[in-house]
């Protein structure tokens, strides 16, 4: 028996799930529907493609959640505008769970996600997924599946991650400059911590499969970098250790790049013992890099031409991007959580306890 709502009010939940429509997207909402415990009170699909509503969003909606689930049309400007309009859409539960349309929940979700709600407190303003990836096993990982491998270290990713609705409201939700999947749920994170919210990681397991990718998904990603100088901007140079996040390899980029910008120059002036010095020291980077993406991957003809290739277009894409973010953020004011977002309050049963004699 499909059992909706949850066991109280306090841990009633709503799903939100941005999208653009892909195949998995059935996929997770099967899971969702199959794993044991309380259903959503509402499970909100955000179309985030730019034709929403143009054509009907290519999905199969389980039996068990047609009457919960509706189709909302995004905006196409991104995940975290897609969840802001999603929150908008959920109604009135105190939880919102934010998941990726490339997710599985667990098969007992809706127990521990129950579980997981019930023990916080009204400081708690969200409760992470344990995220597993699952990898190949007769073969070493691909660079690719490495890069999504790490999502199981990740803290705080909107993959799988329960929110306080009064949280959320407390700090604007997400803020929708974070235009990609990609540090906005760090930014939204850091702001709720600073406001005095709590932050904790629960016990329901969601895998995320490696999707596909072509060739070039390595060097796309690197827009990455524009949104690094955001975080910068709002949170200060100390944001990755609060954040708990990687510092990848800007600095050696930038090197590289500048190196093969100088052996041109110096070549274009007609300076041949300057342009090799710098072009070797480009061709020295680009080859440091190459070796540390293929040395613990498969290794095979595709990996290491495909290494080979974005390796030399990576440091120029993530120098363009960094850029590129200077330039657009040179203005961003720092995060003020005074002036900006409201901390945790007491339940007011609380409040009438402490003043009693």
């Amino acid at each position: 028996m499909t059992v909706f709502g949850p066991w109280s009010a306090e841990t009633a939940y709503a799903v939100v799930v941005p999208t653009l429509g892909r195949p998995s997207l059935s996929v997770c909402l099967r899971a969702l529907a199959d794993a044991t415990g309380p259903k959503p009170a509402r499970v909100v699909l955000v179309d985030d493609r730019p034709e929403a509503g143009a054509t009907p969003l290519p999905v199969e909606i389980p039996v068990a959640l047609q009457p919960v689930t509706t189709i909302v049309p995004g905006r196409a400007r991104g995940p975290a505008a897609a969840r802001n309009t999603g929150r908008q859409a959920a109604g009135p539960v105190p939880w919102i769970v934010f998941l990726d349309d490339d997710v599985v929940p667990g098969p007992t979700w809706g127990e521990d996600l129950t579980s997981d709600l019930a023990a916080t407190t009204y400081r708690t303003a969200g409760v992470a997924a344990r995220i597993t990836v699952p990898l190949p096993a007769d073969r070493r990982p691909t660079d690719w599946e490495r890069n999504t491998a790490g999502l199981a270290t990740a803290r705080w990713i909107t993959a799988d991650m329960a929110y306080r609705r009064e949280a959320l409201d407390a700090v604007g939700g997400f803020d929708e400059r974070f235009r990609r999947a990609f540090r906005e749920d760090a930014d939204l994170a850091l702001r709720v911590l600073a406001a005095g919210w709590t932050l904790h990681t629960g016990t329901r397991g969601t895998a995320h499969p490696v999707r596909p990718a072509d060739r070039w998904t390595s060097v796309r990603l690197q827009a990455g970098n524009a949104d690094d100088v955001l975080m910068n901007r709002l949170h200060g140079p100390d944001w990755w250790s609060r954040a708990d996040a990687p510092r990848g390899r800007l600095s050696r980029h930038l090197a590289v790049t500048a190196a093969a910008v100088t052996a041109l120059s110096c070549a274009a002036l007609r300076r041949p013992a300057a342009a090799a010095a710098c072009g070797a020291a480009w061709l020295a980077g680009t080859a440091e890099l190459a070796a540390a993406r293929i040395a613990p991957g498969p290794r095979t003809r595709h990996e290491v031409v495909t290494m080979a290739l974005t390796s030399i277009l990576i440091p120029p894409a993530a120098t363009w991007h960094w850029l590129r973010g200077q330039v657009r953020h040179r203005g961003t004011p720092p995060f003020d959580p005074v002036a900006t977002t409201r901390p945790p309050r007491a339940p007011r049963e609380a409040a009438r306890q402490r003043v009693l004699p």
